[in-house]
């Protein structure tokens, strides 16, 4: 039996096919369900093991990048997601989905961090390769300090900070799974190494129990070495990084399911 996700869809995302491709390979069965049936049937996400949100610009971004969707989590669907996550299913939100779940509250998940994303440095949209850094928090999913290569491609990717001392608060509670990283492998704030300038060279977070997950660059787009930049020469990997880090997501389930159908 193939773990479960369920993957929502609404106006303005454009990253759903690459990101369902990515999940079927890792070895998951994938539907995908539109907001307002969803609405409609909330329960309907607890008989998954993934819920996940793509990237693309849901709404037009208007009134800023996924706040508009991020308004109808919190109003429908936050409780069950909350009820979801506490049963043990994974939440994953990637580029706008990883929006989206920043500014529903869903991360960081810890109080007295006031965690939001805005504009990139460069006042404009940043369509390049980075690679990312895997921190401890993440050493589940992907080997800590490992390169992870995914392709940014947002204008509103800046993760900000109430006040500066808060990303040392997300890295003592575990929460930073990613930072943006330079050739040597260093995490850096620098541009174009980190296309937004986000505060603490931040790409992704995690929540405390691992289980509800966000990032701005895109790993659904290299899922072989004919996706790097290279072509797998060496500068970027091998080209199996992005595979593995969708198999990562999984592990918990399909462990589970291989030991279901072992025991049957």
């Amino acid at each position: 039996m193939k773990p479960k996700v369920l993957q929502l869809f609404a106006a303005g995302i454009n990253c759903d096919r690459e990101l369902a491709f990515a999940f079927r390979c890792a070895g998951a069965e994938v539907e995908e369900i539109h907001i307002r049936e969803l609405i409609q049937n909330p329960d309907r996400i607890l008989d998954y093991q993934l819920f996940a949100i793509p990237g693309g610009f849901t709404y037009g971004d208007d009134l800023g990048a996924g706040r508009i969707l991020s308004v109808e989590v919190v109003a429908f669907l936050r409780d069950t997601l909350l009820k979801f996550h506490q049963q043990g299913g994974t939440i994953f939100g990637v580029c706008n989905g990883f929006q989206v779940l920043v500014k529903a509250g869903l991360l960081p998940g810890i109080d007295g961090v006031d965690v939001s994303l805005s504009w990139n440095d460069t006042h404009r949209f940043e369509c390049r390769w980075s690679r990312l850094l895997v921190d401890p928090a993440l050493g589940h999913v992907l080997p800590a300090n490992s390169i992870l290569p995914a392709g940014s491609a947002h204008a509103e990717g800046k993760l900000v900070l109430a006040h500066p001392e808060q990303a040392q608060t997300l890295a003592d509670a575990d929460c930073i799974a990613l930072r943006y990283a330079n050739l040597d492998g260093e995490a850096t704030e620098e541009y174009p190494d980190c296309p937004s300038g986000s505060e603490a060279g931040i790409a992704g977070l995690i929540s405390p129990s691992g289980r509800i997950l966000g990032l701005m660059p895109h790993p659904e787009r290299c899922l072989s070495e004919q996706s790097l930049p290279d072509r797998g020469f060496g500068a970027w990997g091998e080209g199996n990084t992005g595979i593995d880090f969708f198999r990562g997501l999984l592990s918990r389930y399909l462990s589970q399911a291989e030991t279901t159908v072992a025991s049957s």
